[in-house]
């Protein structure tokens, strides 16, 4: 069951859903049914660490750039 965006025809809402093979479907807005189903951008993970969890982290305690522990080799 894919989820899929759409813009309303009628009161210009844009909105998800997600569509059942044999479902129509509805604007939560005004309830209609004429919709235009727009290009959905999707993400994709590659299995390692994020960039995120990449970036060194300063000491919690001094502030110190070079990570967890630092000030404690000055």
């Amino acid at each position: 069951m894919p989820i899929y965006e759409y813009e309303c025809r009628d009161c210009r809402t844009d909105f998800e859903v997600l569509v059942r093979a044999s479902a129509t479907p509805v604007c939560p807005t005004c309830d209609s049914t004429s919709l235009d189903r727009r290009l959905s951008a999707f993400a994709v993970g590659r299995g390692g660490p994020t960039a995120a969890a990449s970036v060194p982290q300063g000491c919690g305690r001094c502030g110190d750039p070079r990570g967890p522990g630092a000030c404690s080799m000055n």
